[in-house]
């Protein structure tokens, strides 16, 4: 029961933010009285924590299922495509609320979950730029806070809504440009077919688009 309580809860949380679910509202909708939710859970908070572990353990299990044939740059683009893709379906609300009414909670659980998160992540960058599709001289631990800097701020604030960017747009206007400043002309050139293959862009817009750059 436990378990399931907070696999049904996770979804009213993302889709309607954390404050909007009230004890009572949160019971009404989970369908279960007040006394079978704090059987399991201390209050709210406590249930929020453990929704937003299974949420972040979901999305890891997610990354291990990626295809590992993929060279670098492109496996590690695909990683925040599909980060973009999940956290725009979210309500702002979630976010918001999780930052300003519990700070030490959003706190706690990131520093729970960020070692595993950044051994992945980092994985890719160094593979990367062992098979030489990065850059030599980039810093991975630096590239990769300022990835998560730039992702958190593209899809988790509304200092971008106000454009009206597509998914695809916001990847490529924001983290996506940052990974391609990380490549070398051969990550490049594999990134550029990538993303080709996917169809997000013609694939003559993309090179003209990386002429311009350099």
């Amino acid at each position: 029961m436990k378990e399931e309580i907070i696999q049904k809860a996770l979804p009213l949380f993302l889709k309607h933010g954390i404050r909007k679910m009230s004890n009572n509202n949160l019971v009404d909708l989970l369908g279960i009285s007040t006394k079978t939710l704090y059987k399991y859970f201390k209050n709210k908070e406590d249930l929020l924590e453990k929704v937003l572990l299974h949420y972040h353990d979901q999305q890891y299990e997610m990354l291990k299922t990626l295809p590992t044939g993929q060279d670098a740059a492109s496996l590690f683009f695909s990683v925040w495509q599909h980060a973009v893709e999940l956290e725009c379906k979210t309500n702002k609300l979630f976010y918001e609320d999780l930052h300003y009414y519990y700070p030490d909670l959003e706190k706690k659980v990131n520093k729970r979950i960020r070692a595993k998160f950044e051994r992945f992540f980092l994985s890719i960058l160094e593979n990367g730029i062992e098979e030489g599709n990065f850059r030599k001289n980039v810093n991975p631990v630096a590239a990769l806070r300022t990835i998560f800097v730039l992702h958190s701020t593209a899809v988790r604030t509304k200092d971008l809504q106000d454009l009206r960017l597509s998914e695809t747009d916001l990847l490529l206007t924001t983290t996506g440009t940052y990974i391609r400043g990380l490549c070398t002309e051969n990550g490049l050139r594999n990134l550029d077919d990538y993303i080709a293959g996917l169809r997000i862009l013609p694939k003559t817009d993309i090179i003209n688009n990386h002429h311009s750059v350099h």
